[in-house]
């Protein structure tokens, strides 16, 4: 159950992978994951307003003693207002998965990412995606989104058939324009009200809520029960978990150096990013129908903290000298 599939979830920048079938789920992350560097959206999720001390009452008049001042009401901790209840064990199982991270995770997966050539990476990946599509579909139709279920039935048709069983994601052309949607139960629970519940962060799993911790479990007992063989064989679970968190944590290193190296408070970083983005998706189905596109085939970062929307500089303009620093250019030039 080697994973920590929802960093990236954040991240930054979504470069998640699709969550395997498995009875251990992994979280979408970030995205940050995913997992480019995350964006900002809100600066803590479900954060408690700043509360203010009450003015003392005004001495009493006609009498020789004060009004009694009611006592300063108590501030809220700054764990509670960024809903992080459980910021005690959290900070302690983030630095648990820091030290595994440094001694197995990332050696693990840059290992696995050298050997491992691009190419079957990729294949792999795919055909992970394909085998979540029919959750995705399920959660749609739940969220009662019918367009955006039909077109998650049809791009699982076609990577299943044309596609090789996922193999290659043929969906994803842009002439079909079909891309994997990131959607779950915690999301389905999100739009019918229920609350996020406190932040947690397990060294296995990486960051979550409560509320998307229990969907993910829920869907990760579905397929097996569903279909049954080879779904719930310990063998299968044990291989996509493994496999997938693997690549997973390959594909976001670069993201996860960006997001983490310069931070003052690395786990508050975290936090907040991986928040931000599941805010983004939560709001971006409730109120276009679509989760953000999500792109599996990512070009190599040769500079993680490069921003590639930014202009190249313009070249350098020759300046004329100026014989005299101090001259008028628009006085006329002295008569011969």
């Amino acid at each position: 159950m080697l994973i920590i599939s929802a960093l990236l979830a954040s991240a930054p920048v979504a470069l998640s992978a699709p969550e395997s079938g498995a009875v251990v789920v992994q979280p979408a992350a970030a995205e940050m994951a995913g997992v480019p560097p995350a964006g900002a959206a809100q600066a803590a999720a479900e954060a408690a307003p700043q509360q203010t001390e009450p003015l003392a009452a005004a001495p009493a008049e006609h009498s020789g003693t004060q009004a009694a001042s009611p006592a300063p009401a108590a501030r809220p901790r700054d764990h509670e207002k960024a809903g992080d209840s459980l910021e005690g064990f959290n900070r302690a199982m983030f630095g648990t998965w820091r030290v595994l991270d440094k001694a197995v995770y990332r050696p693990a997966a840059m290992a696995y990412k050298h050997v491992a050539p691009k190419p079957l990476r990729t294949g792999i990946r795919h055909v992970l995606s394909n085998l979540t599509e029919p959750l995705v579909f399920l959660n749609f139709l739940l969220q009662g989104k019918p367009r955006s279920a039909s077109r998650t039935l049809a791009r699982f048709v076609i990577n299943s058939t044309v596609g090789v069983g996922g193999l290659i994601d043929v969906a994803n052309d842009k002439t079909i324009n079909l891309p994997h949607r990131n959607n779950g139960f915690g999301t389905t629970l999100a739009l019918y009200g229920v609350g996020p519940g406190p932040y947690i962060f397990l060294p296995f799993l990486g960051p979550s809520n409560l509320r998307d911790l229990l969907g993910t479990s829920s869907e990760g007992l579905l397929i097996p029960l569903a279909v049954g063989t080879p779904f719930d064989t310990i063998e299968y679970q044990l291989a996509t978990a493994v496999v997938g968190g693997l690549d997973q944590r390959a594909e976001s290193d670069d993201a996860l150096k960006a997001l983490l190296s310069g931070a003052v408070d690395p786990y508050a970083t975290l936090r907040s990013a991986w928040q931000q983005n599941r805010v983004a998706e939560i709001e971006a189905i409730r109120h276009g129908g679509e989760a953000p596109r999500v792109e599996q085939d990512q070009p190599e970062l040769e500079d993680p903290l490069a921003d590639p929307a930014a202009a190249q500089p313009a070249a350098p303009q020759p300046v004329p000298e100026l014989s005299d620093p101090l001259e008028d250019p628009a006085a006329k030039p002295p008569a011969p």
